[in-house]
């Protein structure tokens, strides 16, 4: 027996009447603009079709996998080598229990978006509900192009290492894909002179640049014509994933020296490392400037805390949790120096400790100017905060500090084609906010002012922004 999925009505999340005629009226035609994502290129490139739902949902989702094993799911069922269908059948018995988590929002929304199913998915339901879907994904509608063009995507932007050869994207582009497929700039690699892979990721740029990488303005040269290399390819925006923005500045001599110890494989100290992260980062965005990109930072995150699985599995597999990283006088320092000369780009941050958020929303007003509006950008509710209590947080004290009207809006952030219900609940989310201060009279009932900016934050800041 299957149970109606009344909850997700229309007006899901929508709790007055002036909520609703801004997110039907405003809100929910509006195409989607998806800036920073983890899609596989490769799969939009081949036009991929899952053979079943579990390869969407199951097979790269740090989110469902850290939620199975707080329910005691066995690794088998999770990451293992059970069949999709019994991965399913776990996720599916999970799923009643996770009321209150966005997964439960998010899984049902994906189900009736994609696939038109509105039963609560459980354990009773699932055989039916997984053939069910597996037949839907053998239609061509339901290809990654299909899902894409189904939920109203009009621009996505993958992320990609500098030593990819981009092949994928060309492909897209020579295939006349109707929504534009761009790619990010992420060299973490590169800045994260400590880390164990440093110096392989070295002979890697080596061969990606056609350049034999000997000093530190060898590196800086690899990078800058890899940087080149994206540009001509179409890429218009940079991303970091990065504890904590360091600013210890240093000569070149010495950023020299600290490099040469690490060539040679020697223990650098954590300030030599803040100096050499400091430098190359300052190199980077001044690049970035010169190019007129848009540059990222995801900031605060505390990767690999669970050294054991790491061991086994590596990393992204859901050992992740939210940091303590902040240092506002280096973050502040580090952006007062690229301005002082002229050389601070269009630049979005973000934080994953939702501590931070006052210090986020008072720190883009520092280096705003007549340029461009909201330059420095309070960046959307990122990983573990892109929930109905995260956002909702993110939305007022960017309101009450900053300016959300000029707010660039959602992300998926997300390596799953099924993810874009996350903007569709997001623009909910806004629509009853501001919906409730109408209400309460707050606001003003003018729905020509509080609808255009829905749709500015929805859709146009970014457009613009990103000259989508």
């Amino acid at each position: 027996m299957t149970i109606d999925m009344s909850f997700i009505t229309d007006d899901f999340l929508l709790d007055s009447e002036p909520a609703k005629k801004l997110y039907h009226d405003y809100a929910s035609r509006l195409s989607i603009i998806d800036y920073h994502n983890h899609l596989p290129p490769e799969a939009i490139a081949n036009d991929k079709s899952y053979g079943n739902i579990s390869e969407l949902w199951l097979s790269d989702d740090h989110y469902k996998w850290r939620a199975m094993r707080t329910l005691g799911i066995s690794e088998d069922y999770i990451t293992g080598n059970a069949t999709p269908k019994e991965k399913f059948g776990k996720y599916a018995a999970c799923l009643p229990y996770l009321i209150r988590n966005p997964i439960y929002h998010w899984s049902h929304l994906e189900l009736l978006r994609y696939f038109g199913i509105s039963d609560l998915l459980n354990d009773k339901n699932a055989n039916s509900i997984y053939d069910q879907t597996s037949e839907l994904l053998q239609q061509k509608e339901n290809s990654t192009k299909g899902l894409l063009k189904k939920m109203n995507v009009e621009f996505v932007c993958t992320t990609e290492s500098p030593i990819d050869n981009l092949e994928h994207h060309k492909q897209i582009k020579d295939s006349s894909f109707e929504v534009e497929v761009s790619t990010a700039f992420r060299p973490d690699l590169f800045i994260s002179i400590d880390s164990h892979t440093f110096l392989d990721s070295l002979s890697f740029l080596e061969k990606s640049s056609n350049l034999s990488i000997k000093s530190f303005q060898d590196l800086k040269d690899a990078l800058l014509s890899r940087i080149i290399y994206f540009h001509e390819n179409g890429c218009r925006i940079s991303d970091h994933g990065l504890n904590f923005i360091p600013f210890k500045p240093a000569s070149d001599a010495l950023v020299q020296q600290i490099f040469n110890k690490r060539l040679k494989d020697e223990h650098l100290s954590q300030l030599e490392v803040q100096q050499y992260r400091t430098i190359i980062l300052l190199f980077l965005s001044r690049e970035y400037h010169r190019l007129r990109w848009v540059q990222q930072f995801h900031l605060g995150a505390y990767r690999n805390a669970n050294a054991k699985m790491y061991k086994l599995m590596g990393k992204d597999k859901g050992w992740d949790s939210i940091g303590n990283y902040t240092n506002v006088e280096s973050l502040m320092s580090f952006f007062d120096q690229l301005n002082k000369s002229d050389q601070l780009t269009k630049t979005i941050l973000y934080n994953c400790n939702p501590a931070d958020n006052s210090v986020m929303a008072s720190l883009i007003g520092n280096f705003n100017n007549s340029t461009v509006c909201g330059r420095v950008q309070w960046g959307a509710s990122w990983w573990f905060l892109d929930q109905i209590d995260g956002i909702k947080n993110h939305l007022n004290t960017l309101s009450s500090i900053g300016v959300l009207s000029t707010f660039v809006g959602m992300l998926t952030d997300s390596r799953s084609f099924l993810s874009f219900v996350r903007h569709e609940y997001f623009r909910r989310i806004l629509c009853n906010l501001l919906g409730k201060d109408i209400l309460r009279s707050r606001l003003p009932q003018d729905y020509d002012l509080i609808g255009t900016i829905v749709e500015d934050i929805c859709y146009f800041n970014a457009k613009n922004y990103f000259n989508a």
